[in-house]
């Protein structure tokens, strides 16, 4: 990289597209008793970008039949990132912004591969949503385990069968840290 790329806070360069699954942003100094709240916001805010992203590759592959399926799951996470963007800043943080591009776990040329990746992006939420459900308490877990079983229940009607600790499962069978 030369000096005249910019970088973000995450030390990438700023035009150089992001994993799914992006490191802990920094952010504002929480209290410690809200720092494991906070950046486990920040991951499901990540984690949430990188779902609207997906799943308009989603909707440019899915064939027609799965467009409004397609279609209602791109809004549930966009509303749910917008809820995340606030939960960030009523936390003390500054909502980590979304990348201009995402890398994808693999190639989408068509409507199977457009349900994979539909069903991969649910379980990564997932994941990071059982982290939330850990950090968090009170209302905020309330709503984190009430995502994560939304991110399982269109997992499981993208790909046809479920798993049975969703969240927690398909971290150790399909993701790394480093993946995404």
């Amino acid at each position: 990289m030369n000096s005249a790329t910019r970088t973000t806070r995450t030390g990438r360069a700023a035009n150089a597209p992001t994993r799914l699954r992006t490191p802990l942003p920094a952010s504002a100094d929480p209290a410690p008793e809200g720092a494991a709240a906070l950046g486990a916001l920040q991951a499901a805010l990540a984690a949430e970008h990188a779902a609207v992203y997906g799943y308009g590759v989603v909707g440019g592959r899915i064939a027609e039949d799965r467009r409004d399926e397609a279609r209602q799951a791109y809004d549930a996470h966009r509303a749910r990132r917008d809820a995340l963007r606030r939960a960030v800043r009523r936390t003390g943080g500054t909502p980590e912004p979304a990348a201009a591009a995402y890398s994808l776990p693999f190639a989408v040329p068509d409507g199977a591969a457009a349900v994979r990746l539909a069903a991969e992006l649910e379980d990564r939420v997932a994941a990071v949503y059982a982290d939330l459900v850990r950090a968090g308490e009170g209302e905020l877990r309330r709503e984190a385990a009430g995502a994560l079983r939304e991110a399982a229940v269109r997992a499981v009607r993208w790909r046809g069968t479920g798993v049975p600790f969703p969240g927690l499962a398909e971290r150790s069978a399909t993701a790394s840290p480093e993946s995404f």
